[in-house]
């Protein structure tokens, strides 16, 4: 795969909502109640958000601003060929895994693909893709490689990547 190939955009409409079922959160500012870890968001009807389009004025506004990075469309549709938590829950547990390691690939690629943009030496420059490419033969998906990518090295070397760019680069005081 070339470098940026990966599709960033979220696509709802491919997804089961993993996010909606996946991911806690408080009620306050951002969230009109308290939500669990796993279980589907009250305002979800199949693999659609009823209130969807007035998230924000119904106080859904961390809904609104929260994004997959396409994580969500890929663990559905490369993952498990289009499976659902919804016609098989037992399928909930390993998708909920298989999002959040898609999610901290997707993070960890575009971060990479953002610091193409920084001044880099040529030897960051070899680093950074040599790096993608690591992600790159990562992309190719099942529940095991991405359990084998976050439980594993090229995480930790994306991050020490990023804070030695970040030391280079960052203002002196």
């Amino acid at each position: 795969m070339q470098e940026g190939m990966i599709d960033f955009r979220p696509k709802c409409d491919d997804c089961a909502a993993l996010c909606c079922v996946m991911l806690p959160f408080d009620g306050g500012e951002d969230f009109g109640f308290d939500k669990a870890a796993g279980v589907a968001c009250r305002h979800l009807t199949g693999h659609a958000c009823r209130i969807h389009t007035d998230l924000v004025e119904q106080g859904f506004a961390g809904c609104h601003r929260y994004d997959c990075l396409g994580a969500g469309q890929r663990v559905v549709k490369e993952v498990y060929a289009g499976q659902s938590w919804r016609s098989d829950p037992t399928l909930i547990a390993p998708m909920e895994q298989a999002f959040r390691a898609m999610r901290h690939l997707h993070e960890d690629h575009a971060l990479l693909e953002a610091a193409a943009r920084l001044p880099l030496t040529e030897g960051e420059q070899a680093q950074r893709l040599a790096l993608v490419a690591d992600l790159d033969v990562v992309s190719q998906q099942t529940q095991a490689s991405l359990i084998a990518y976050e439980t594993g090295p090229k995480p930790r070397a994306v991050r020490n990547f990023l804070a030695q760019l970040k030391a280079r680069l960052q203002p002196r005081r």
